[in-house]
């Protein structure tokens, strides 16, 4: 029979984050790092944790808002955990979910906390409209610089370079040349 594991699940919003901060002073034996937005759906690490562990096991994670971004998201994830036999720690809300037990409080302040968090992201991102909102009224807010050159690419296409090469050569997806190629014969 297999030993069982503490396993970490870290995950920070985009590559340039860092994960330094997550799970400082706490032990474990295998851990998976995801750098990824958790209202994502494509969270390749998290799909390996789950997988990985077996019954017995403890996951860690640094806080609730670190494994998902909504409170059906956690409820769903800690419940599969419990399902197969794992229990779940977090750490910044000093929470188990044990897989040998229910406890009626913790379940109560997992669902309560996570329905928090999630509010709380929420709230930002429409504090975050309000202010571009504004900003544009005022003629402050330009929006995102663009970080495609349409017209070099539209250059290498007339000059004869495939839709996929050129992709290549600008490091952008297939289907952005082929938007940019569209909408430059709508234009004209």
């Amino acid at each position: 029979m297999s030993k069982h594991q503490t396993v970490a699940y870290i995950r920070v919003s985009s590559s340039q984050q860092s994960t330094d901060r997550q799970l400082v002073n706490v032990s474990y034996d295998k851990e998976f790092i995801e750098k990824a937005s958790a209202k994502s759906t494509e969270r390749p690490q998290l799909n390996a944790m789950l997988e990985h562990v077996r019954e017995g096991d403890v996951v860690v994670v640094h806080s609730m808002d670190r494994l998902a971004r909504n409170t059906k998201d956690l409820l769903e994830i800690v419940e599969n955990l419990k399902e197969k036999g794992v229990s779940i720690r977090f750490i910044k809300e000093n929470l188990t979910f044990s897989a040998d037990g229910e406890n009626s409080i913790n379940n109560l302040m997992l669902t309560m906390l996570g329905a928090v968090a999630q509010f709380e992201r929420e709230l930002i991102l429409e504090r975050q409209r309000e202010g571009i909102e504004a900003a544009k009224q005022k003629g402050l807010y330009k929006g995102r610089s663009a970080s495609i050159d349409r017209q070099e690419i539209m250059r290498d296409i007339n000059n004869g370079l495939s839709v996929r090469k050129t992709a290549s050569k600008h490091n952008i997806a297939v289907s952005s040349v082929s938007r940019i190629i569209k909408e430059s014969k709508n234009s004209k």
